[in-house]
């Protein structure tokens, strides 16, 4: 069984002491709007309320930046990532990245 990842927004680990740190680790995804949900969102804009089919793609989109950084610390053989973020921009029209970034650490 693979041991479980530590993933902290903080700078330290309770009980644990950072000896190493091996840099920054990302993962990121860019979606697109489509002009399905599009009209849907127009419609829920007029009334008001959540646009749950932008509520999913964001959920979506955040759990494979963060997957992805994951990733990453792992092919660096790392035993926790502290420092967690998550970043949205704009790409283009329509077009958004989602990014999610930490630092990458050995841990005794």
């Amino acid at each position: 069984m693979a041991k479980e990842m530590i993933v902290t927004t903080g700078q330290e680990i309770p009980g644990k002491k950072i000896i190493k740190i091996l840099g920054i680790v990302k993962g990121n995804t860019v979606r697109s709007r489509n002009l399905g949900r599009d009209i849907g969102a127009g419609l829920r804009n007029l009334v008001g309320g959540e646009v749950k089919t932008y509520t999913e793609m964001t959920i979506h989109s955040r759990e494979e930046a963060y997957n992805r950084m994951i990733n990453e610390a792992i092919d660096l053989k790392a035993d926790a990532v502290i420092g967690l973020r998550f970043t949205t921009s704009m790409v283009m029209q329509g077009a958004s990245e989602m990014l999610a970034y930490g630092t990458a650490v050995k841990l005794k």
